[in-house]
């Protein structure tokens, strides 16, 4: 286990040439992005929050801190991270490095609920999740 959790995914991502801004490179919001395939990946993997389950993830909360300007040709690799569980949240962590170098580019974080996509409401994190979670 790191500092951020317990590693539960890793995903390998092209950045696009569409992925740039005017300034020469990567769009904050393209870290998000990543952030998100790397998570929706991850518990595709687990048989999770699939469209039409009855359940499936919501982020109530999320950032990023930007620590090195991603350009473009790069490939990058998201690492996601199960942190504290609660009774029906799972706070994620990720990280987003360069394939080769391992240069770290930025960090996010994402709270994600369980939600009942029928009541609209919060529901009891899955098993699997709970046991994915750092202690």
């Amino acid at each position: 286990m790191s500092e951020l959790g317990n590693l539960v995914h890793t995903l390998q991502m092209p950045l696009r040439w569409g992925d740039m801004d005017a300034f020469g490179h990567a769009n904050n919001t393209v870290y998000f992005r990543f952030f998100e395939e790397a998570r929706i990946t991850w518990l595709s993997s687990l048989k999770l929050g699939a469209e039409g389950a009855p359940t499936g993830p919501i982020v109530i909360k999320t950032s990023a801190t930007f620590l090195k300007e991603l350009s473009h040709p790069a490939t990058v690799e998201v690492r996601t991270y199960a942190g504290k569980a609660g009774n029906t949240s799972l706070e994620t962590w990720h990280t987003i490095t360069d394939s080769e170098s391992g240069d770290l580019y930025a960090e996010g974080y994402a709270k994600i609920v369980w939600f009942d996509r029928k009541t609209h409401k919060s529901t009891t994190l899955p098993d699997v999740l709970r046991s994915l979670a750092a202690e």
